[in-house]
């Protein structure tokens, strides 16, 4: 039987209001939490050690799932690499040692699948981490990343902080970023094909070739997989967190125009980057623990946009 946290827990989740943080408060208030904190950036700046030592010592939290950071799609990363890494390397280093230094019981640390090397074996384990270059088009961000993750090694060793690191796939889901400037692929490819419909158009240009390949996890899978592993998991080691499963980018913008604009064909364009060729999570390690995605990836975009319509005057578009 899985272990249960106590409810009354003081849970601070950064980043509340992105995409990870927004679904995770959701799921911990459904599951009964009630002493969730939360902080705004006008609140604490997390690049500033001493606002969030002051934040913490007033705060008190027991638990922190680490979520907040600078994030973007392909361009928003080449285009702003000096922003990425500054932001990303401040924020994780102020929160860690916040946490150090108030005694926090357990930290959750979220990393990102784009910080394994760029031309690694597919699927991806945990130790593969460090064991080549990186994708050029978002070196800055990666580096920041594992800076945090490696951090979490760190404390645990010489502090004996129960600090754990986890590893997601690509996420998408409801309060997303639609912004074709710095998006990810799924949100923006939502948009375009939306948009196209809208305005009467046949053809929806698409970055690339087509042909990496590319796993998909709707963000509330990942909420759950974050309270799983609260409950069930104290090791050094990073953790995967995906479905296991992956598409290609054609394949994934065929699937995004059957549910949006059946209408439209697809525009393959060469002239930009197709970034790294393949990621896909090997998930064996969580699965052994006894946790699994339950979000197909068709169902997943489909509830997406629907989300999408409901809100599509206050997306960030």
């Amino acid at each position: 039987m899985p272990n249960t946290l106590d409810r009354q827990t003081r849970i601070y989740i950064s980043g509340h209001r992105g995409l990870v943080g927004s679904t995770l408060v959701e799921r911990l208030r459904a599951a009964g939490f009630e002493n969730l904190l939360t902080a705004t950036r006008a609140e604490v700046d997390l690049r500033d050690q001493g606002a969030v030592d002051a934040w913490f010592a007033d705060a008190r939290p027991q638990m922190v799932v680490h979520v907040a950071g600078t994030v973007g799609g392909i361009q928003a990363n080449a285009t702003r690499p000096a922003d990425f890494m500054y932001d990303n390397l401040m924020i994780h280093a102020t929160v860690l040692r916040a946490a150090w230094r108030q005694g926090v019981e357990k930290l959750l640390y979220l990393g990102s699948s784009c910080i394994y090397p760029r031309d690694c074996p597919q699927p991806m384990r945990e130790e593969y981490l460090l064991t080549g270059p990186l994708e050029t088009t978002n070196e800055a961000y990666a580096l920041a990343k594992i800076t945090g993750l490696k951090s979490c090694e760190y404390y645990r060793g010489q502090y004996g902080c129960h600090f754990i690191s986890a590893m997601p796939t690509n996420l998408y889901g409801p309060r997303d970023n639609f912004d074709l400037a710095g998006s990810h692929v799924l949100p923006a490819l939502i948009r375009k094909f939306h948009e196209a419909r809208l305005a009467g158009q046949t053809e929806v240009s698409v970055w690339g070739t087509g042909a990496p390949k590319r796993e998909f996890m709707h963000v509330d899978d990942l909420a759950a997989a974050c309270l799983f592993l609260l409950e069930n998991y104290d090791r050094c080691e990073t953790i995967n967190v995906g479905t296991g499963q992956d598409v290609t980018i054609g394949e994934l913008a065929d699937l995004v125009r059957k549910i949006v604009h059946p209408e439209a064909q697809l525009v393959f364009d060469t002239s930009k980057p197709d970034g790294t060729p393949r990621k896909l999570l090997d998930v064996s390690r969580i699965h052994a623990l006894g946790w699994k995605h339950t979000i197909e990836l068709h169902e997943g975009i489909e509830s997406t946009y629907r989300w999408f319509l409901e809100h599509v005057d206050q997306v960030r578009v």
